[in-house]
């Protein structure tokens, strides 16, 4: 049976790409931005650093192994939309609970298929990540751009994913207590603490200083998150306020903040680095890490002189910052995912580290 086009992205330079509609039936103004990854696209709509974005896969088929009820990264998917080659909707997975579309239509997410992701993909590498709409098939792309046009990008996006009360993650037969700031925590990092001997304090991102040390933490764990690090303030006061005090351990935007804190600066990378395979060295070993990465801003390496920050780790296809250390106050932070294990678990020995710092303050209290 052959389809017609229901519906299309529109671009701010007024590109078009028609294709057919799955998951919620709604119109969407997001950022585009493409991710690299061959596998992981429920982790990827269920991560909150993705909060109202247009995310293309690279890969062209989605959808093939459907949802499985233990994979999501978060309960309330925040994604914007979706937009993906071809577009799978009988799963061959004998742990499938739900179709992909089911999930997004669930949670009020648009999708679209059938598009050309090779040349959107390389329309967003040649000119960066910019403004795009999912419509009807019928809007007139002159309607278009001036809803594009019409449309300011949300900021501080961490207050709308953060959790509003403190929760509780345990373990048993736990030795370590961990607060974690939810800037968009993913599931998959609070499961790695646990299964390292922690209980979990998962605290908003708003929290008093005062309040985390009252807690009498043995580490304090900065998550991931959408958006600007400029835009969130508190946490950034909140590392000025407990540095040295106790262990603590910032990836994504946490690593973003942490530099932040420290006086060095931040900038909006012209595509960001989306995909699980990132290759990274660890400066003090020579060994070079395959990562798992979900960001628009990085850290300038230039900005850093003269903070107490030393750079450990570099991206390999742009010499971005990918890791920072303050061993004096016992902090340390890397740019990319160490919990996601694309492929490789390579990077898992992060949390190792950070245990090992938490047992040397113990050890010294």
């Amino acid at each position: 049976m052959i389809r017609s086009y229901d519906c299309k992205i529109v671009l701010e330079d007024g590109q078009e790409y028609p294709g057919y509609r799955f998951g919620a039936r709604t119109d969407r103004v997001c950022e585009i931005v493409f991710n690299t990854s061959m596998v992981g696209y429920q982790e990827i709509v269920s991560d909150p650093s993705y909060t109202g974005q247009m995310v293309v896969m690279t890969y062209p088929i989605i959808g093939n192994y459907g949802i499985t009820d233990e994979d999501f990264e978060t309960k309330l998917p925040t994604l914007g939309a979706l937009a993906v080659r071809e577009y799978n909707d009988i799963p061959s997975n004998f742990r499938y609970t739900k179709t992909l579309s089911e999930i997004l239509e669930d949670h009020g997410i648009p999708a679209i298929e059938g598009i050309d992701t090779r040349r959107l993909t390389r329309s967003i590498r040649d000119h960066g990540s910019r403004k795009a709409l999912l419509t009807g098939i019928g809007v007139a792309k002159e309607e278009a751009l001036e809803r594009l046009a019409s449309t300011e990008l949300p900021r501080d996006q961490v207050s709308l994913v953060s959790c509003r009360k403190r929760w509780y993650a345990r373990t048993s037969n736990h030795r370590y207590n961990v607060v974690a700031v939810d800037c968009g925590i993913k599931l998959g990092i609070v499961r790695s603490l646990n299964q390292r001997g922690c209980n979990v304090t998962v605290v908003p991102y708003d929290t008093p200083a005062q309040a985390i040390l009252d807690m009498e933490p043995d580490g304090v764990f900065l998550s991931n998150g959408p958006g600007d690090p400029e835009d969130v303030t508190p946490v950034i006061e909140l590392v000025r306020a407990i540095r040295g005090r106790c262990p603590i351990f910032g990836i994504c935007l946490g690593h973003q903040m942490i530099a932040l804190a420290y006086g060095g600066r931040t900038y909006k990378l012209k595509f960001g680095h989306r995909g699980g395979n990132h290759p990274v060295k660890d400066l003090s070993t020579g060994k070079l890490e395959i990562t798992s990465q979900n960001h628009s801003y990085a850290v300038d390496a230039g900005s850093l002189a003269g903070t107490g920050l030393a750079v450990t780790h570099v991206n390999l296809l742009d010499d971005t910052v990918e890791g920072l250390a303050c061993p004096r106050d016992r902090v340390f932070s890397v740019q990319y995912h160490p919990e996601s294990a694309p492929g490789p678990q390579d990077s898992g020995y992060l949390f190792d580290r950070f245990i090992a710092m938490m047992e040397e303050g113990k050890r010294h209290a």
